[in-house]
């Protein structure tokens, strides 16, 4: 069996800019591994290096080149799992071999995934980290849409809170602390939440500080994300999340994240499905997950001023399964 591996790094200006607590940017780069077989079929995957968990583009590129050999020999998905680390090299390859193998057996990848049929999903709508008086005037534009996820930074949340709030005031929301509460601050910006009748609230504390998570009353339901990669880490957890993020980028791919969903569905979690800021390459791959999540949050090319041609369909903000000439 003679497959060949191709890398290419390829960047996707934001609209605007999208900020977070660890900073902002102005384009999303991503990496893509594209797997051709003998007979001119084409698997491809995108992954968007995680900085946070110290992947570079670079080192992502190399990570995924190293494994041309392997590739070209037939390995499989299952081989990954063994043979590479959970984070954003494994998953571009994953989806790669995914897309590939759904084209060899003409059949779809959600059925190889052994899932059920993709269906149209609502995904939240990202509102960067700002000062209050923009994060309002963001939401006033945004208000029209059914879920918004509001990116907090620490100081001065609670406001920020209010504010979005009164710019969008039926939406439902999540907000997303992205590790940047503190012990002497989470109780504040805790009842600010149930003040603004917030849903969820993603990753409030530091993933190797969050212990506290188990001592406090938690009157809204809190996700982790960065304290959860893959299913190793759902011992951890306990009684400190009542829900877990998953995305491809951090489990390592598709083949991991079905299982972490599984896994932790069975230990009673809810489940959100969410993304980096990447094209609908990204997020073709996770929307066969979507519908057996509690919340979607799959708006990466929602945030770009250009998207792949073709793309995933998006009205508002349904997404729609991808296409085979997408992905799978």
């Amino acid at each position: 069996m003679s497959r060949r591996l191709d890398v290419a790094v390829e960047r996707f200006p934001i609209a605007g800019a999208f900020t977070i607590a660890r900073g902002s940017r102005t384009e999303a780069v991503v990496v893509v591994a594209t797997i051709t077989d003998a007979e001119g079929r084409v698997g491809r995957g995108e992954c968007v290096p995680y900085a946070r968990y110290g992947e570079t583009v670079e080192s992502v590129a190399d990570l995924i080149l190293a494994r041309a050999g392997d590739i070209a020999d037939g390995a499989s998905r299952a081989d990954l799992q063994t043979g590479m680390k959970a984070g954003a090299a494994r998953n571009a390859l994953d989806c790669a071999l995914f897309d590939l193998e759904a084209k060899q057996l003409g059949r779809p990848a959600f059925m190889i995934a052994g899932l059920s049929a993709p269906q149209v999903a609502t995904t939240a709508y990202t509102l960067s980290l700002g000062d209050p008086a923009g994060m309002e005037a963001a939401a006033c534009k945004a208000a029209h849409r059914p879920l918004l996820k509001v990116k907090l930074g620490g100081a001065g949340d609670p406001e920020r809170i209010a504010a979005v709030r009164r710019g969008a005031p039926e939406a439902r929301l999540i907000v997303d602390a992205n590790e940047a509460w503190r012990p002497d601050t989470i109780e504040a910006n805790l009842a600010a939440c149930v003040a603004a009748d917030v849903r969820l609230i993603e990753q409030p504390l530091p993933a190797d500080a969050d212990a506290l998570l188990a001592e406090i009353a938690r009157p809204i339901p809190i996700c982790a994300d960065e304290s959860l990669h893959d299913r190793a880490g759902l011992d951890a957890l306990s009684r400190r999340y009542d829900a877990i993020n998953i995305k491809l980028d951090k489990a390592g791919g598709l083949t991991e994240a079905v299982m972490l969903a599984h896994e932790a569905r069975a230990r009673g979690f809810s489940l959100m499905i969410g993304c980096m800021v990447g094209t609908s390459l990204a997020m073709a791959p996770a929307m066969l997950l979507a519908h057996h999540a509690d919340y979607v949050d799959l708006d990466g090319p929602l945030l770009l001023a250009r998207d792949r041609d073709p793309a995933l369909r998006f009205e508002g903000s349904l997404i729609y399964p991808p296409e085979p000439a997408l992905w799978g």
